[in-house]
């Protein structure tokens, strides 16, 4: 029998918000955000997996236990914004206003130090190229905030795969793998790895000794199989991507089972950043003191 081969550099998250609707006075059943985290939670300790959560600010301020919870289970907390917004609705300076609200929300949940960031919708391109700066300067040593091609969203197809410091803060972009007729997508993350087949994701994991680190994120609603159709505010109002939301919920914990055999041992962001070193921040530009 042949042996499986193991993956061991797989840096697994959350990004622990609500599906926000696009309509606010849709009145259907909010995220029960409890009981689906306590599912990921019961599966990461059944595989002796540490993860890191990316926490919205105001699900912090809604939910203190629980993010203090996964803290207490020896997971990895960093930001998510305060209120979800996508990077390109920010100046520099409402930018650093968010981060301070959202990590103020966590750090007071959990009585923890952030170090980490995520931007909603993987939302930072080369249109905001302000962003690291602003982390270095609120003292954030990571981001994995990009998504390295072409997407109907948010990419930056020219980052390319690689982990790299940017003006003093490590960006960890998500992990692509090329589909033939879809292009490059982040197959190991969300809606990408509901809905196309196992087989065909386990034959993109890359082999052992990958310089790079399988970078994969999920969501509250990914397992969320119960909840009643309704349209994500981050689609745009396009349809077709917003069935692909609901497709498969509920059996994605089993598929992740199986990704977490693959790849065991999965690491925090901040124990990957933590072997590579904090990279130096360079002196802050006029535009930004």
């Amino acid at each position: 029998m042949k042996a499986q081969s193991i993956h061991s550099s797989l840096l697994f998250s959350i990004d622990l918000e609500e599906f926000y609707r696009a309509d606010p006075l849709d009145n259907t059943r909010s995220t029960p955000l409890p009981d689906l985290v306590e599912r990921y939670l019961t599966l990461l300790d059944q595989h002796k997996t540490r993860a890191t959560f990316f926490v919205v600010g105001e699900v912090a301020r809604r939910f203190p236990a629980l993010v203090r919870s996964i803290a207490d289970a020896g997971h990895e907390l960093g930001c998510h914004g305060d209120r979800h917004l996508t990077l390109d609705q920010f100046t520099p300076e409402t930018f650093a206003a968010d981060l301070r609200a959202n990590r103020a929300a966590v750090e007071f949940a959990a009585e923890i130090k952030v170090q980490g960031f995520r931007a909603p919708l993987l939302s930072l391109t080369e249109r905001t190229p302000w962003a690291h700066s602003i982390l270095a300067q609120e003292g954030f040593t990571y981001s994995s905030s990009v998504l390295p091609a072409a997407n109907p969203l948010y990419g930056w197809p020219e980052f390319g795969q690689a982990p790299r410091p940017i003006n003093g803060v490590w960006e960890i972009p998500a992990t692509l793998a090329s589909i033939p007729c879809l292009g490059r997508l982040p197959i190991f993350s969300g809606t990408y790895f509901r809905v196309l087949p196992w087989w065909l994701a386990q034959s993109k994991l890359p082999p052992p000794d990958s310089p790079n680190p399988i970078v994969s994120y999920f969501h509250p609603y990914d397992i969320d199989h119960r909840q009643p159709w309704t349209m994500h505010a981050g689609v745009r109002g396009n349809r077709i991507m917003n069935s692909l939301l609901f497709l498969r919920r509920a059996s994605l914990l089993d598929r992740i089972a199986r990704l977490l055999q693959a790849c065991p041992g999965g690491s925090t962001y901040r124990e990957y950043v933590s072997r590579h070193g904090t990279p130096t921040p360079p002196p802050l530009s006029h535009e930004f003191r």
